[in-house]
């Protein structure tokens, strides 16, 4: 799959190409449903499917203060996209700028002398220009004018309709398998591991792996889970994933005040992971963060916890 950062990377004889355009936080359902379009009338008329995204989030540019939290950051979106049918990833620099263009400008610069879009793809709330002026029909409009086509899928519904807001609401909750339902797969956080305080490997007796994970990044709510922990760049023919019990919060019992994210690879203690980079995938909540008043008491519950988390991974 080809990236590029900016339309002056886009090659200059790149030909015309079914386009689709949005955040793409969490390549969820709905995400999917669009670019599965995308795909059949690219192959339809033999053309390679361009998916175009922004960072940072238009919302810190476009209302200011604090972007919502990140789902999916780079480059794991964009190897999502890759998954379902995306030839190329585009992510323009989110810039004041860039949201000031009316929709028309945006159509012309972007779509069409960027991308050299045949066919464009979005979901029927799609927005684009100064102001979110733009709508679907509008896109329709300039297609006419421009030579392509504009198609606005119905939103995908569970229910509710399915959203990058809606899933980061689960996650808030600590609903991490609503938030797989949402996505089609695990949430999945990533860092380096760092060293902590050591506690889990010379205290507890359950070695943690602390995950550093990028500032913004949509952590659960504070609390226990099962899941998975899985090594990035690992050799080829390498164990690389591990069922894991995993634990987000600030450790009250020791009277903790950062947030932290910590995985245990079930009945492993000879993992050399400091400095290597992780992923952590929640598949299921145990309970809520607690404060014990001894350390025996939390040990006994740790080891409640690891027991349940392996009762709930087996088998992945």
């Amino acid at each position: 799959m080809r990236f590029w950062r900016g339309l002056e990377d886009v090659p200059r004889d790149w030909g015309r190409s079914v386009v689709t355009v949005g955040v793409f936080d969490g390549v969820h359902r709905g995400h999917q449903a669009i670019l599965r379009t995308a795909v059949e009338r690219a192959r339809t008329r033999g053309l390679p499917v361009v998916v175009v995204t922004f960072d940072p989030h238009p919302d810190a540019v476009v209302r200011g203060g604090e972007p919502p939290a990140v789902l999916t950051p780079e480059p794991r979106k964009s190897e999502l996209l890759a998954e379902y049918g995306a030839d190329a990833v585009c992510v323009l620099p989110f810039t004041a700028e860039l949201s000031r263009l009316s929709a028309e400008d945006f159509v012309r610069r972007v779509l069409v002398e960027g991308l050299g879009a045949a066919a464009v793809v979005v979901g029927e709330d799609f927005r684009f220009g100064h102001k979110a002026s733009g709508t679907v029909e509008t896109l329709r409009r300039l297609g006419e004018k421009y030579d392509f086509t504009a198609e606005g899928l119905e939103l995908v519904t569970g229910g509710d309709t399915v959203s990058s807001t809606r899933i980061r609401a689960c996650l808030e909750a600590g609903d991490v398998e609503g938030a797989g339902r949402e996505l089609d797969r695990p949430h999945r956080v990533e860092g380096v591991v760092v060293h902590g305080a050591a506690r889990g490997r010379e205290l507890l007796g359950f070695p943690t792996a602390n995950l550093d994970c990028p500032p913004g990044t949509a952590v659960p709510a504070d609390g226990v889970y099962a899941g998975r922990m899985l090594l990035s760049g690992a050799e080829e023919g390498a164990e690389s994933s591990w069922p894991a019990a995993i634990s987000v919060g600030t450790n009250p019992t020791f009277e903790g005040a950062a947030r932290t994210v910590e995985g245990y690879a079930l009945d492993r203690d000879d993992l050399a992971l400091y400095d290597r980079r992780v992923a952590i995938e929640f598949t299921h909540r145990i309970r809520g963060q607690l404060r014990f008043d001894s350390v025996d008491e939390l040990v006994e519950a740790m080891a409640r916890d690891v027991d349940t988390a392996r009762e709930l991974t087996a088998g992945s």
